[in-house]
């Protein structure tokens, strides 16, 4: 644990030199502050609070961010070290491959994670600030569900970008495949389902194929576990019209996004135990 522990030292260490630590931060805190203040604008005669508009606005636009902030902190953590030759000599201490890799994983969650944290507390903050709700009034249960699935997306997405980093040789192709990642799971995927069901094809897909295909998606998963599945986000993102049968258990999306997380770190995990360095 003590190895562990100095491999998470040393990444966080190597990101903060890089000014990642900060740039993740601040990307953060400033998407977060933008929508909040958007979100705390007037929302007409309806009893919808204004933290609650702000929930939608962040997990309306942090599943494009999170995911692509996640990839470019994560896809070098392994190529970069090989080629810069720094790899080599980590790999010469009495630490195994998996506990590198691991290492290396946790310390970049623990990045980002406080990047969120701080984003959507500085949100959190700004509306109640600049609103006339008070502070229990506020649906602070729906807000920590948006903080603890937003820290998962994050993971889901670091380690895919590890588990690039582990099986390319070139930086400059691990950022390829990583842009094409989210391109894929992030723009690409939904485009490709709205085709779909668009088409004639659509006719002889059940519903329940459909459903359980976007939820296939982590980023899909994350956004229905934040929108539809709260009276008020669900209002708001336009999603309340969905039919008893088309719902899903939030403690399913929320499954989903574990699964999403072991999935990658076993197979980073393997891909770098076979890399030759």
């Amino acid at each position: 644990m003590i190895n562990l522990g100095t491999l998470i030292f040393k990444e966080i260490k190597d990101s903060y030199r890089n000014r990642w630590v900060g740039t993740v931060i601040l990307v953060m805190t400033a998407l977060a502050l933008v929508l909040s203040l958007i979100g705390s604008a007037p929302v007409g005669t309806t009893s919808i609070g204004p933290l609650t508009v702000t929930i939608v606005s962040l997990s309306s636009l942090s599943v494009f961010f999170i995911p692509l902030i996640a990839l470019l902190l994560s896809y070098n953590s392994i190529v970069g070290e090989d080629e810069r030759g720094t790899l080599l000599l980590l790999l010469t201490y009495p630490v195994s491959r998996t506990m590198v890799a691991i290492g290396k994983f946790i310390g970049q969650f623990v990045i980002l994670s406080v990047a969120i944290i701080i984003g959507y507390c500085v949100a959190a903050l700004t509306v109640i600030l600049t609103g006339d709700v008070a502070f229990f009034e506020h649906d602070w249960y729906v807000f920590g569900k948006l903080i603890v699935s937003s820290v998962l997306l994050g993971a889901v997405f670091l380690g895919i970008g590890i588990f690039i980093s582990s099986v390319m040789k070139e930086s400059s192709t691990a950022a390829a495949a990583a842009i094409g990642v989210w391109l894929v799971f992030v723009v690409l995927f939904d485009l490709g389902l709205l085709g779909l069901l668009s088409s004639p094809a659509a006719t002889y897909l059940p519903d329940m194929v459909v459903k359980w295909v976007m939820l296939a998606n982590p980023a899909d998963a994350y956004r229905m576990f934040n929108l539809a599945t709260s009276e008020d986000t669900a209002l708001l993102s336009g999603m309340a019209g969905l039919r008893s049968d088309q719902m899903v258990l939030p403690e399913v999306m929320f499954a989903v996004l574990v699964v999403w997380i072991i999935v990658p770190v076993v197979a980073f995990c393997t891909a770098f135990g076979r890399r030759k360095v």
